[in-house]
């Protein structure tokens, strides 16, 4: 009985370490396959972190000179009448009339 368990022991080992190789084989390829699939994933969120940060950049220069262009529609225009007498400061006033220049 012992020269059985003997042969039987060793064919165990034998098929054990080949499966065991086959196992190994296919670990190999699927962790390949995995690093591959992660190498495509990162190349493609970096190439989107590139699209939005130049849409970014572009926005903020939109937004740039629509408030450049916003402040100049906002600051006063010179009008025609401070346009006609520029060296007068002071607004013209209408003459007050007393009491007895109304009738």
């Amino acid at each position: 009985m012992t020269t059985k368990n003997q042969q039987i022991g060793n064919k165990e080992p034998s098929e054990t370490s080949k499966e065991n190789n086959e196992l190994i084989t296919t670990l190999r390829r699927e962790v390949e396959d995995l690093k591959s699939q992660r190498d495509k994933h990162l190349a493609t969120k970096d190439q989107q972190i590139n699209d939005l940060t130049k849409l970014l950049n572009q926005s903020q220069q939109l937004q740039l000179m629509t408030e450049n262009k916003l402040k100049l529609l906002e600051s006063p225009k010179p009008n025609s009448s401070q346009a006609e007498s520029p060296a007068d400061p002071t607004p013209h006033k209408p003459d007050k009339k007393h009491w007895w220049q109304r009738w």
